[in-house]
């Protein structure tokens, strides 16, 4: 992966908590590392194959100028993520903002924030069994859609599966979705339970039947253990409802706790043999 840096990019802004800082502005500092293929651009010299930092900084002063934030980490936040939709090119957008005028009694050099996105790619599970169940996939997946920082990439076939656990209860129409999303693991989880709420899935009964059902099967080759959130998820080994639209569109990606591919878990589940 290649490497960008810009440093020290001066910005006059009108930024901070106190109504003395928007009324009067102040300078501001902001130095970004764009992380992006530059391969082409290395071999081909054509600007077309990088990203044009001159573009990036003018981004970055309109940012900065066309709002006034109270909070440095709110501005860095918003040049990162706006970056990042901007200029598709780019994998990983790390932001330093510095306030060296900030209202602070005692001497000092300077106060910065540093904020930082990078795409992952996510594999989501999406199941219904009640209603219109494909309609009901397809509102899910239109949501997802819409959500801020997030590309729908892949959508699997969807396949009619028996039910899993609790057996009194309609079949299933199950599929699965690739995404790239900068958004924390477990915000997307609450985006996702969002979109739950809004198609009117209700948990009374575990396994029970549901409108919709929407698990974050991997992101990336992370390994999470929260109160809120599993990754991998920790039954996808023995899903064949999970591993059969995964391997439709994305066979060769390694599990990393069960360090086999995805086709490898598939395969190992129709022929009945270890699961995790």
């Amino acid at each position: 992966m290649g490497h960008i840096g810009i440093r020290d990019l001066e910005i006059f802004a009108h930024h901070g908590v106190y109504p003395f800082e928007t009324e009067e502005g102040q300078k501001f500092y902001v130095s970004a590392d764009l992380y992006l293929d530059t391969w082409e651009a290395e071999h081909q010299d054509d600007l077309d194959a990088s990203v044009n930092y001159g573009e990036v900084c003018e981004y970055i002063k309109e940012i900065m100028t066309k709002n006034n934030y109270q909070l440095i980490e709110k501005a860095a936040g918003e040049i990162c993520e706006n970056l990042m939709e901007i200029f598709p090119k780019l994998n990983k957008v790390r932001v330093q903002l510095y306030k060296p005028e900030a209202p602070i009694k005692i001497p000092f050099g300077t106060v910065f924030v540093e904020s930082c996105r990078t795409w992952s790619d996510v594999y989501i599970g999406i199941g219904s069994n009640m209603g219109d169940k494909e309609e009901n996939i397809r509102s899910a997946i239109r949501l997802i859609s819409e959500i801020k920082g997030l590309e729908v990439e892949k959508i699997s076939t969807l396949i009619q599966t028996e039910p899993y656990g609790y057996k009194d209860q309609d079949v299933f129409l199950n599929g699965c979705l690739k995404i790239k999303t900068w958004l924390p693991p477990e915000i997307l989880l609450k985006h996702l339970q969002d979109i739950e709420q809004q198609l009117h899935r209700e948990r009374k009964i575990h396994w029970g039947p549901r409108t919709i059902d929407l698990d974050i099967l991997l992101y990336g080759q992370e390994i999470i253990h929260t109160e809120q959130l599993s990754v991998p998820h920790p039954d996808m080994a023995n899903r064949q409802f999970v591993l059969e639209p995964l391997d439709e569109i994305a066979s060769w990606v390694w599990h990393p706790v069960a360090n086999k591919t995805v086709h490898q878990m598939y395969e190992a589940l129709r022929e009945g043999g270890e699961k995790i």
